[in-house]
């Protein structure tokens, strides 16, 4: 398939004050969200404890979130941001997979995976915040897809874009399952570093097709598989 960059040559124009002022709120309803799922565990708080937290309404609090879950699932949403910037700096020429693993690559302090770490490991093993993980993946799910689109055009096909994004997610899940089995929810610098190269080999499974030659078994504990989370 033929690659053409369609994205506009021009600098985009600056956030308004506004802008800026609203995605402050945003974060520190999230911020909040994750603060109080740390002290005092799934199912002990409520969107009222959420918004008393990160000093703002209740109404405040759904102009911005939907739900509990969505707010709590928002706290992956930077590292997301950070890695499509990334990948909008590649060349138009790469394939979305070289341009994706290089994207992952240029994030090189460990600590930029530490949100969707975090609320990956939080979430485990609790069936009532699964919804607050599925939000996340959903949400990165429509991002691959627009940045995709945007480099590709808009004639190419939604079935492409849906199983490229699919693929994506899928190896994005794995490498954290894999992170989580051996290193459970250690969120230090060198844990993270393991988390931020797997999800780099991921993209590199993908893209060689997931040949015999393309990876060689490393040192890593057993993933347990008893528990369907997709």
């Amino acid at each position: 398939m033929t690659q053409t960059n369609t994205s506009a040559t021009t600098e985009p124009s600056a956030p308004s004050r506004r802008e800026l002022n609203k995605a402050a709120t945003r974060s520190s309803i999230a911020a909040a969200a994750l603060d109080l799922l740390r002290t005092n565990g799934p199912g002990n708080f409520t969107v009222e404890d959420i918004a008393a937290t990160a000093g703002v309404s209740r109404r405040t609090f759904f102009n911005y979130f939907p739900s509990l879950e969505a707010a709590l699932s928002s706290v992956a949403d930077g590292f997301m941001d950070r890695a499509l910037e990334q990948f909008r700096l590649r060349p138009s020429d790469e394939t979305i997979l070289e341009s994706a693993q290089a994207a992952l690559m240029a994030l090189a302090d460990p600590m930029s995976v530490a949100p969707m770490a975090e609320l990956f490991s939080l979430t485990q093993d609790n069936r009532s915040l699964a919804r607050s993980e599925l939000e996340a993946w959903e949400h990165c799910t429509g991002q691959i897809i627009e940045a995709a689109r945007t480099r590709l055009g808009e004639d190419v096909s939604e079935l492409y874009l849906y199983a490229l994004a699919g693929s994506v997610i899928s190896c994005g899940k794995a490498a954290m399952t894999v992170w989580f089995a051996e290193r459970g929810p250690d969120l230090s610098p060198e844990s993270l570093a393991v988390l931020r190269q797997h999800l780099i080999d991921a993209m590199g499974l993908l893209g060689a097709g997931f040949t015999p030659s393309s990876f060689t078994k490393t040192h890593t504990a057993p993933v347990s598989t008893t528990t369907d989370r997709s």
